[in-house]
């Protein structure tokens, strides 16, 4: 079988499942529908703030079954995970349609929705990143680029169905759709040979004087002081976007003035940006190295961050370019980390690799919203917000040093 062909059919397979899976990001959009649903079937006021510890939670979860998807992915191939992870994912959208509390979406959305998108993430980027071992920052940035660009896609077609029917059925359909896209996808997703090599391609290891590439396995990833620079600094490359994200329709209201048509458009500017980043990034860091793509994105999220805390009522041009820096930088990280790692660590193990990475994602993912909320609970105002999150953006830009330094001296 000529997999250098059919690969391509394997990558375009796996970015229209991201496409339905990245509709998480839509969170900041649905919420507010979804909570105005719940306060008059309960009797009790509830806010898109309310409800962001689903999104949260969603977040958090997402690594428990990337790591446990990704050990099935390594051995018996990625089609089951997807399968599996796609019915789980699926699921928990529709189910969220028959929600009456803010529990049974933790339950519905948090736990089975995230939990599939977990093994669905993982085993299509992993897979793609095998079958392009030649291309794998450009791949890395088109495979997580389908996630992102969900958030633009399908939050208007979601609020039409809403208009039309309520936000419960708006879940039911969307999740129905969803599940027969990405399991209808799964059988045309096969695992990387593992002696698989493009035609016209020559590994580095085969030329010259250059090294072999290791494969570690998880225990001996974590045995190396470089796992832990790396997982910091995906946390801090992270923590940016997945704070400002989940409230980023409410933090355009409130802060900056704006209406909630005006702030939905900002939102679907922000996941743009996010796409462009990572497909931009991803394609940089094959030509100029991954850790010198990353430290320009901490040094626009620092400057990002600098913007939003500036900004206030009216600032409309000040925020529309901080969101944008915002959405680069995250999709950067986003877009490389995945090939990052298998050049790290090697791609035999990279599911599961690659899902002990993510945590330090899932880690920013629950204490970015958490740490926004009390700030703003506290104050009164997001601003002070955007200044603790500067702080993240600084040690990234220290540890993208401190990699090149125990990189130097392991050579």
């Amino acid at each position: 079988m000529n997999y250098t062909k059919k690969r391509w059919i394997i990558l375009v397979a796996s970015c229209f499942i991201n496409l339905c899976i990245g509709s998480l990001y839509a969170w900041s959009v649905l919420a507010g529908p979804m909570a105005e649903y719940l306060s008059q079937l309960n009797g009790v006021k509830l806010t898109a703030r309310d409800l962001s510890i689903v999104f949260v939670i969603a977040n958090a979860v997402g690594p428990i079954t990337m790591i446990g998807g990704g050990k099935i992915n390594d051995t018996l191939g990625p089609k089951l995970v997807v399968l599996i992870g796609g019915l789980m994912f699926g699921g928990g959208m529709f189910l969220s349609g028959f929600a009456n509390s803010v529990g049974f979406l933790i339950f519905s959305y948090s736990l089975l929705l995230g939990l599939g998108l977990g093994m669905v993430y993982g085993a299509t980027i992993s897979t793609s990143i095998k079958f392009f071992p030649d291309k794998r920052g450009l791949v890395g940035g088109l495979t997580t680029a389908t996630f992102g660009i969900s958030s633009v896609i399908i939050p208007p077609i979601a609020a039409a169905i809403m208009s039309a029917t309520g936000p419960t059925t708006a879940f039911k359909i969307i999740g129905v759709v969803f599940a027969v896209i990405v399991c209808g996808s799964a059988f045309f997703i096969e695992k990387c040979p593992a002696d698989f090599i493009p035609d016209g391609w020559t590994p580095p290891a085969l030329k010259g004087n250059a090294k072999a590439p290791v494969n570690m396995d998880w225990k001996g990833m974590l045995k190396t002081p470089i796992f832990y620079v790396m997982i910091v600094l995906l946390t801090c490359g992270a923590f940016a976007a997945l704070m400002f994200i989940p409230l980023a329709s409410p933090i355009a209201q409130k802060m900056i003035g704006m209406s909630a048509a005006a702030a939905t458009a900002a939102v679907s500017v922000l996941a743009l940006f996010n796409v462009l980043g990572r497909v931009l990034a991803g394609t940089i860091s094959d030509k100029i190295g991954r850790i010198n793509t990353l430290r320009l994105a901490c040094i626009f999220s620092i400057i990002a961050l600098i913007l939003m805390y500036i900004s206030g009522e009216g600032s409309v041009v000040t925020f529309y370019i901080a969101i944008c820096l915002i959405g680069i930088c995250f999709g950067a990280f986003m877009g490389v980390f995945p090939g990052f790692t298998a050049d790290q660590f090697g791609p035999k193990n990279n599911s599961v690799n690659y899902g002990i990475m993510f945590i330090g994602f899932a880690v920013a993912g629950t204490i970015g919203p958490i740490i926004l909320n009390y700030i703003y609970n506290v104050s009164g105002s997001y601003q002070n917000a955007f200044l603790f999150a500067m702080l993240f953006s600084v040690l990234g830009l220290v540890l993208t040093f401190v990699y090149r330094a125990l990189r130097k001296n392991a050579t």
